[in-house]
């Protein structure tokens, strides 16, 4: 009795395993291109963000382009929180993540970086007219950071190179705590400031109508990668082949102009034509 209830059970196993592979293949048949999944956190205007339930920003737009009219891959976008989205890439879940995402020395060894995407400057959201234009200008001063973002790393390395001056009280916020949130936690005085890139910065005080500073920040900071944007991938074969699709399409719409379209569209300036 109990082979043939084994048995049984490895025929259903085998029968449920057959129709979701034929269930798999109808999926690719229908379209006849590879599905590419685009991670992003929907919550960092204007480069992804949710309008009416669909996705929209700088990046998305980017990614569109990119792939439209494409024989190979077609693309679908999911929101996770921001801290999941590189662990998505590493589990295979994702191939691109995309997401306003800097260059750093740990990533560089972990992941591929496409050509530049965007270029803007560091900058410091205050309280109304308070400025700071430097990292020194912030020592003593309070701010609500995401563990392993660029920004906190910034922070982190000007406190352990300043060890003779008050520290910078970095508070490290759950990564589902939108930079939105930790704009208004400006507002009611719990925090002095945010660091973060110029262009979400100005365009978030802006569109929410904060009632709030923000100064460029005058510092030099990771030397001639400082405040490009990137799209990263997974380092494998499929990584290297989207990498190079990627660079090839972004050079074309460089030259066409969509870059600077949409960079004028979600940032209201051009922050394209300087990228090599």
């Amino acid at each position: 009795m109990k082979n043939r209830f084994l048995v049984a059970l490895g025929l259903v196993s085998a029968a449920f395993l057959f129709l979701a592979a034929c269930s798999t293949k109808s999926d690719e048949a229908a379209s006849g291109k590879k599905v590419i999944t685009v991670a992003t956190d929907s919550d960092t205007a204007p480069f992804t963000f949710k309008k009416d339930n669909d996705f929209k920003g700088y990046d998305i737009d980017l990614i569109n382009a990119i792939f439209d009219d494409s024989d190979t891959y077609e693309v679908k976008f999911v929101t996770t929180a921001f801290d999941s989205i590189l662990t998505g890439v590493d589990a295979g879940r994702y191939q691109i993540a995309a997401n306003d995402f800097n260059y750093n020395k740990e990533r560089s060894e972990k992941y591929l970086f496409s050509d530049p995407i965007s270029k803007s400057n560091y900058a410091i959201t205050s309280a109304k007219g308070v400025s700071y234009s430097s990292l020194d200008d912030l020592s003593g001063k309070s701010t609500e950071v995401i563990s392993g973002s660029n920004y906190a790393q910034v922070l982190e390395e000007w406190n352990k190179a300043n060890p003779d001056k008050e520290e910078i009280k970095i508070n490290y916020a759950s990564s589902t705590t939108g930079l939105t949130t930790r704009i208004q936690h400006i507002e009611s005085g719990k925090i002095d400031f945010i660091l973060y890139d110029a262009i979400s910065s100005s365009y978030l005080v802006k569109d929410q109508g904060f009632d709030l500073t923000v100064s460029n920040l005058e510092d030099t900071i990771g030397g001639e990668t400082d405040g490009l944007e990137y799209f990263l991938f997974a380092d494998s074969q499929e990584g290297k082949e989207l990498q190079e699709f990627v660079n090839e399409r972004l050079k074309d719409l460089h030259e066409d102009g969509t870059l600077v379209e949409l960079s004028q569209e979600y940032f209201g300036g051009d922050y394209v034509s300087s990228l090599k």
